[in-house]
């Protein structure tokens, strides 16, 4: 019993390992961590695929393959929430006979492998973003971003208004101006998902529902490393079975669907008589048919085969069909956006156009986390369908800083390109475009010029207009779309000087600096 429970604990210290530095980074409004802290998301399944990083892809397969499903147990975040929200849900609930109340259930393998392919199909489309709904990181992302980091942040200005009071001013106030209506809707949905699934049904989603759980779970099924069970010592107590979350152990017939399994080792620790071990098996390895409940076993893995084939081939002849529609659809789609006199979104410095954003952002919202200006907020359907929960850049309170590439160096698969200090200095995202019919240099014949003094490109200068008034103008060859000049404006609600997206990102000339004449003080001129 000591070997097995060894092997829960350190599930239970690998995924803390993961666990805390990801969701520690994501609430991290105090910029306390190192800013390497984010290379632990760069080993997430769904983002690495997306960003076309061929090693952690190929690494974490072969892992899959050695162990199992590790990855779902202690790197994806997502699982390590779910099993504290079990955790949770059990204190000061009775248990059914010293155990806990899960049951074995039959694979949904149509279901899960037809969102596995689904998944596929609008990740090499383009088009159908329904990775974003199901991605377990992107998920987990949306609900620390919407709901757990602006509760700690209100906490903290709790307790920080505590702490003036008594002239103690060790912590300060930090705003919460990153939470849109659709970002905490889709916290809160995939937050009560993953609730209302651990209750009642312990790993459905990574089973039946993600994609990363049905593509790692193909591997799984012939991984090297199981557990499996000693049917000369089994005494059939259903401990097992009942502590397996992932619904997967049939102790009646004494099998483990392996597919499922995601290596928690819940039911090695339970067995009161050892008869559950992790233990190395031959890949492939045909079982002997004499053994009870084999032939259960074989006829259900043939079920299995059967319903991928059928479910994968149903899949894949619908393809012509959903490119067609899709195609139709985006036509629609863009022809609707040419006469829509509605602006489109500015994206980040680094994600190059807004196509190839929109294909490999996941809506994570890391981005808007770590933003130290705060100007990224999550889209709703202001912008359609496709850019649903995607960042985008808003001017309203602040501006990009000049010389910011937080975004970029954060953003696990690479929708936002690493850009360098001086590559971001020019980068075009949008245009400045001047209203003068909005400006108070002209509505109330007064100085302005706030907009001017707040670009750091000089792509706005003040010339002469009445009298001694100057009003503003756009130089757009020096423009890199920072909106200095739209946050700043006085005017509201409509700002006179607003920053038009750039639908490809465009590379402007630097700013010249204007030279210094050295002037040779002689006297003191007087």
């Amino acid at each position: 019993m000591k070997k097995l429970n060894i092997l829960k604990g350190a599930r239970i210290v690998l995924a803390l390992v993961f666990f805390l530095p990801i969701i520690l980074f994501f609430v991290d409004f105090a910029d306390a961590l190192p800013d390497k802290t984010h290379r632990f998301l760069h080993l997430q399944l769904m983002p690495a695929l997306l960003g076309g990083f061929a090693g952690v892809v190929i690494a974490e397969l072969l892992l899959t393959f050695v162990f199992g499903r590790i990855y779902c147990s202690a790197i994806c975040p997502a699982g390590v929430l779910q099993d504290i929200i079990n955790r949770i849900y059990c204190i000061g609930k009775k248990k059914k006979n010293g155990t806990h109340r899960f049951s074995y259930k039959k694979p949904y393998n149509i279901l899960r492998y037809s969102l596995l392919a689904l998944t596929a199909i609008s990740v090499l489309a383009g088009v159908l973003n329904i990775y974003l709904l199901l991605d377990p990181y992107s998920n987990f992302g949306r609900i620390v971003t919407n709901i757990f980091r602006p509760i700690i942040i209100w906490g903290n200005n709790g307790i920080a208004s505590i702490l003036m009071s008594m002239d103690n001013y060790s912590l300060y106030q930090a705003s919460v101006t990153t939470v849109t209506t659709a970002g905490l809707i889709s916290g809160v949905v995939a937050l009560a998902l993953f609730v209302v699934i651990v209750v009642f049904h312990g790993r459905l989603f990574c089973n039946s529902i993600c994609p990363v759980g049905a593509l790692l779970s193909i591997l799984s099924r012939y991984s090297l490393f199981r557990i499996t069970i000693d049917k000369e010592s089994c005494v059939h107590c259903g401990n097992c079975e009942r502590v397996c979350k992932a619904e997967a152990i049939n102790s009646k017939d004494m099998t483990i669907d392996t597919s499922r399994c995601v290596d928690c080792f819940n039911c090695v620790s339970s067995c009161a008589k050892g008869s559950l071990k992790y233990k190395l098996k031959p890949a492939f390895a045909k079982e002997t048919k004499d053994a009870p409940g084999e032939t259960q076993t074989n006829n259900s893995a043939s079920r299995s085969r059967r319903s991928f084939i059928a479910s994968t081939v149903t899949v894949a002849s619908t393809l012509p069909v959903a490119s067609a529609l899709a195609e139709k659809v985006g036509g629609k789609g863009g022809h609707h956006q040419k006469r829509r006199k509605k602006w489109g979104p500015i994206t980040p410095p680094g994600s190059l156009n807004i196509e190839r954003f929109k294909d490999l952002c996941t809506g994570c919202h890391l981005c808007v986390t770590q933003c130290p200006s705060q100007v990224l907020r999550p889209a709703g359907l202001e912008y359609g369908f496709d850019y649903l929960l995607k960042p985008h850049v808003s001017y309203l309170d602040s501006y990009c800083n000049y010389e910011c590439t937080v975004c970029s160096d954060v953003c696990p698969s690479h929708a936002i390109k690493p850009i360098t200090k001086e590559e971001k200095a020019t980068t075009q995202v949008g245009i400045a475009h001047f209203f003068i019919n909005r400006c108070i240099v002209n509505t109330e014949n007064t100085d302005c010029g706030a907009c001017s003094e707040h670009c750091p490109t000089q792509a706005v200068k003040m010339v002469p207009y009445k009298g001694t008034l100057t009003i503003p103008e756009v130089n757009p060859d020096l423009c890199i779309g920072c909106g200095g000049c739209e946050s700043i404006c006085p005017v509201r609600p409509m700002r006179a000087i607003i920053i038009k997206a750039n639908a490809e990102h465009k590379i402007v000339e630097k700013p010249k600096v204007e030279e210094i004449k050295e002037i040779e003080v002689t006297d003191f001129g007087f």
